[in-house]
């Protein structure tokens, strides 16, 4: 799963129990009379108004469509003092409505606030519509491209320098997943060598299968290391033929998101989304060890771990919360060191380093923007829009270039240590997770947009040609 923090480039949603002084105002002349102002209020208020297009980009028309409003129900937008509906929106029987919204073409990419009250009875929220940066193509002949169809449901994938193998996890669906397999695959090629289905779960009569999502390789072990999002654990497979070493059982890592195995130490580091830890299990043993407690110091915000890697020589792991921070742990004790703001970031969820510079790129798919810092004081040095929903990033040593995804956009941005695009590649659709090679290879699968999407479902090598 790509785990992306729902809905801001999508949704403008009005859920009175998230605004806990959701005050209801009357927008009406102030010499109104008392009885005017509070009249009849909604108590069961549950409209929602969402943005059909994704990604909302400037000078775009957009269909603004409202649902679950109470039939008859009067309805206006404003952002700031302009209101956005020249006459009030009148929901229909079904308790739904319809307005096109032209937005200029300067228009600030950003999550802005956009007031909406109703009438009849009255209510009222204040709802973010996230606008995304347009990003064009740009410098496409300065990489070598190479892409190949691979398989439904791709996730992730990891390259092992010791056998020349990349490693692909794909799954498809909600529970019960039925389908997920670890792939085998020819970095020359992009072909698949071999593949193998996970075990199904014992207890369950639903066809349900330890589906695969994370992965990351150990060549001292010579071991393929998943995580079982689903089930809320990890597995361990053989990188030469695929057989299972061994499967954890479930709830040893609540939400497994992302791996990282440090060979050095022995010890595989997994990320869980919803709880402000880090799991952690024994490489050799693959026994769970302690795991690793991390405070945000925010109230009410606890930190939500996401992406994590791994700097194997200083002993460092970094680890980026959906609340903009970024933990750093040092591996030898497995004690946090610091947690660092990540001013500007908006529902982080991806991170990488460059041990030359000592700088962390923070991938934000809601500000839709890489945040470049200082590792060691948090300094931020460049905030770069790299284009809609920057779901994750990885960092080349070889090219001394950072790779964006962009999810909402379809694309991925070349940026350099110091904040400056280099380019903008296709990316496929949704493309979900990059890797590299060592070798100045960057491999980015790609899910897909339905079952007849012609850029879904690939595996594209990137190379720089300098």
């Amino acid at each position: 799963m790509n785990h992306r923090l729902r809905g801001l480039d999508r949704r403008l949603v009005l859920r009175p129990a998230q605004f806990a002084a959701a005050i209801v105002l009357a927008f009406g002349a102030a010499s109104a009379s008392a009885a005017g102002l509070f009249g009849q209020t909604d108590p069961d208020f549950q409209g929602q108004v969402q943005v059909r297009e994704s990604p909302v980009l400037p000078g775009q028309q957009v269909t603004v469509v409202g649902q679950s409003f109470k039939p008859g129900q009067q309805v206006t937008l404003r952002y700031g003092n302009t209101v956005l509906n020249a006459s009030p929106l009148v929901a229909d029987g079904e308790g739904g409505f319809q307005l096109s919204v032209a937005l200029p073409a300067d228009a600030q990419p950003g999550v802005h606030p956009v007031v909406i009250t109703a009438e009849n009875p009255v209510a009222a929220t204040v709802a973010p519509f996230k606008i995304s940066p347009d990003v064009p193509l740009a410098n496409q002949d300065k990489f070598r491209v190479s892409a190949q169809h691979l398989a439904p449901g791709l996730y992730q994938s990891a390259y092992s320098p010791k056998h020349d193998q990349l490693y692909v996890t794909t799954a498809i669906g909600r529970p019960p997943v039925r389908e997920s397999r670890l792939l085998k695959v020819d970095p020359a090629t992009l072909k698949i060598e071999a593949s193998v289905a996970p075990a199904a779960v014992a207890g369950r009569d639903d066809g349900h299968v330890y589906a695969v999502y994370g992965v990351d390789v150990d060549d001292t072990r010579d071991t393929v290391w998943v995580t079982n999002t689903r089930d809320n654990t990890v597995a361990v497979y053989r990188q030469d033929d695929l057989s299972l070493v061994r499967q954890l059982e479930p709830g040893l890592a609540g939400h497994a998101r992302d791996v990282a195995v440090d060979e050095r130490r022995a010890k595989a580091y997994v990320s869980t989304p919803g709880q402000a830890q880090v799991s952690v299990f024994d490489a050799v043993s693959f026994e769970p060890r302690p795991v690793i407690e991390i405070e945000s110091g925010l109230r009410r915000q606890p930190f939500n771990p996401m992406s994590l890697v791994l700097d194997e020589e200083s002993g460092k792991l970094f680890v980026v919360s959906a609340t903009g921070q970024v933990a750093v742990i040092d591996t030898a004790t497995d004690a946090v060191e610091k947690v660092l703001a990540v001013p500007g970031a908006r529902s982080a969820s991806g991170v990488a380093y460059d041990a030359q510079t000592g700088r962390l790129f923070v991938a934000s798919q809601g500000a839709d923007n890489l945040v470049i810092l200082d590792a060691a004081n948090g300094e931020v040095l460049k905030t770069v829009a790299t284009g809609a929903g920057a779901l994750n990033v990885v960092f080349d040593p070889v090219s001394r270039l950072a790779y964006v995804s962009n999810r909402g956009a379809n694309t991925v941005t070349v940026v350099d240590p110091d904040g400056t695009i280099l380019a903008v590649l296709e990316g496929g659709s949704l493309p979900n997770h990059a890797s590299v090679d060592g070798k100045g290879n960057v491999y980015v699968v790609n899910k897909a947009r339905g079952q007849d999407d012609p850029e879904g479902n690939k595996i594209r090598r990137l190379h720089y040609r300098r």
